[in-house]
């Protein structure tokens, strides 16, 4: 069970690097499946110049099978009649668990 937390980790950091989070890809919305007992600390406040035809990706708290370690945000292009629904830690019983961010259809 030792490469446990490895796999984990790799899934993470696929999605992250891979899967569209920061890439303005127009991949569907994803769901890795991180399931973690230790709570993330809250964001971090990062400091946002607006850019005309970029979005913001907000930055996030990544587990990396040990720790959470702070990933930054970034800007992407912009999607028209698309909006960015950023990454986010929710609670699932005694389990907190990772949603990556997406482009959904719609307005703000």
């Amino acid at each position: 069970m030792r490469l446990r937390p490895w796999i984990l980790s790799a899934a993470i950091a696929c999605a992250a690097l891979g899967g569209g989070l920061h890439s303005g890809s127009a991949q569907a919305a994803g769901f890795v499946g991180v399931s973690v007992r230790v709570a993330p600390p809250p964001p971090r406040h990062e400091r946002v110049v607006v850019r005309p035809g970029y979005a913001w990706t907000p930055g996030y708290w990544r587990w990396n099978g040990r720790r959470h370690v702070w990933v930054a945000g970034g800007y992407v292009p912009a999607r028209a009649g698309y909006v960015y629904r950023p990454a986010r830690w929710y609670r699932a019983g005694a389990d907190w668990r990772f949603r990556g961010g997406y482009w959904v259809r719609g307005r703000i």
